[in-house]
C-alpha cells in the first residue's frame, strides 16, 4: 500500500477536531461538566462500598465474621490469613484447594475469549466487505440466533459431544473425547458457539461503519482482503475488540452453569465458580469462607478490566454519535 493509503489509516484513526460544536462535542462537555463529575463520583463510591466491605470480611476472623459487620473492624481490628490459607491450601473436601480450580478457570477463560473473537472478526468482514450471494440472509440467522435461551441448546450440545452425529446409521462425526483434555474443548466449543452471534453482530455493525474510501484505496494499490484486514481493518476495530473481549471474558469467568454441565465437577477440569459454590458446606454454615473465595474470583476480572478500559471506554462510544 502506498503512503496515501498510510495517512488516510491514521487520519480514520485520529479523533475529530472540529466535534465542539457537533453532537459529540456536546456530549463530551456534559459528560465532564461538574454534576457529572459529582454524579460520577458518587455511582463510583456505591459501587465501591461493598468491594471494600467484602475485602475486609476476608481478613477478619471466623467468629467476627459471624457475629458482627464488616464496619466494626475499624473500632476494633484483628486480621487474619487464616481464611485465604484455608480456602486456597485446605486439605479437607469442603474447604479448599481453590487453587487448582483458578488455574482451570484461567485455562478456560483465555481460550474461550480468543477463539471466538477470532471467528468473529473473520466473520464480521466477510459479511461487512465482501460481496457474495445470500450474505445478508446469513447476517439476519445470527442476529435471530441471539433471542436463542443459552439453555436450549445444553442437552443437544451434550448429545453432540457424547454420541457424535449420525446419519441414516452412518456416523459423520465421532464423539468428543472426555478425559482431562477433551473437558476443556467441550467447554471451548460451548461457549464459542454462545458467544459468536453477538460479537458477530457487534463486530459487523463496527465494521460496517468504516470510510469505504479506505478500502478503495487499498484495492487500487493491490491489496487483497487478508492484507486489508490485517493493515486497515485490525487497527481500527481494536477498540470494538477489547469492548467484546473484556465481556466475553466477565462472562466466561462467571459461568457456573456451562463449566458445570461440560466440564463437571471435578478439580481436574471444573472452573472456580463450580468450587465457589460449594464452600459454603451442605448446610451452608461456612459461608466466611465466601468472602476470601469470593475476593479471589474477582482479581483476575478487574485486572484485566482496568488493564483495558482505554479501549473499552472507546469501544462502547464509537459509532455512538457522530461529528
Amino acid at each position: 500500500m502506498t503512503a496515501a493509503t498510510t495517512k488516510q489509516v491514521a487520519k480514520a484513526r485520529e479523533p475529530d477536531g472540529r466535534a465542539e460544536g457537533t453532537a459529540a462535542g456536546r456530549v463530551r462537555r456534559r459528560l465532564t461538566s461538574r454534576t457529572a463529575t459529582i454524579s460520577a463520583i458518587i455511582i463510583a463510591m456505591v459501587w465501591t462500598t461493598p468491594t471494600f466491605g467484602l475485602f475486609v470480611s476476608s481478613f477478619r476472623p471466623e467468629n467476627e465474621i459471624k457475629t458482627s459487620g464488616w464496619w466494626t473492624f475499624f473500632s476494633a481490628p484483628h486480621l487474619t490469613l487464616e481464611n485465604y490459607n484455608e480456602v486456597l491450601f485446605g486439605t479437607s473436601s469442603s474447604s479448599g484447594r481453590l487453587a487448582s480450580y483458578f488455574v482451570n478457570s484461567i485455562v478456560i477463560t483465555i481460550p474461550a475469549v480468543l477463539f471466538p473473537i477470532a471467528f468473529a472478526a473473520f466473520a464480521s468482514y466477510a459479511l461487512a466487505w465482501i460481496n457474495f450471494k445470500g450474505r445478508n440472509w446469513i447476517y439476519i440467522g445470527i442476529f435471530a440466533l441471539q433471542i436463542v435461551p443459552l439453555q436450549m441448546a445444553l442437552v443437544p450440545l451434550q448429545r453432540f459431544f457424547s454420541t457424535g452425529v449420525s446419519v441414516a446409521g452412518v456416523s459423520i462425526l465421532p464423539s468428543w473425547d472426555t478425559d482431562y483434555v477433551g473437558r476443556f474443548s467441550t467447554v471451548w466449543f460451548a461457549h464459542t458457539c454462545f458467544a459468536l452471534p453477538v460479537a458477530v453482530f457487534l463486530l459487523h455493525n463496527f465494521m460496517s461503519q468504516l470510510p469505504r474510501d479506505l478500502m478503495e484505496a487499498a484495492r487500487v494499490d493491490g491489496a487483497g482482503h487478508a492484507a486489508i484486514f490485517r493493515k486497515i481493518v485490525l487497527p481500527l476495530i481494536a477498540p470494538a475488540l477489547a469492548s467484546i473481549g473484556i465481556f466475553q471474558f466477565l462472562w466466561v469467568w462467571n459461568d457456573l452453569l456451562v463449566g458445570l454441565i461440560f466440564a463437571g465437577g471435578g478439580e481436574k477440569a471444573a472452573p472456580l465458580t463450580v468450587r465457589l459454590a460449594d464452600l459454603a458446606g451442605t448446610r451452608g454454615n461456612e459461608w466466611q469462607r465466601l468472602t476470601s473465595g469470593a475476593f479471589i474470583s474477582m482479581v483476575i476480572p478487574l485486572i484485566v478490566f482496568l488493564s483495558l478500559q482505554r479501549y473499552f471506554v472507546r469501544g462502547l462510544l464509537a459509532g455512538s454519535v457522530k461529528g
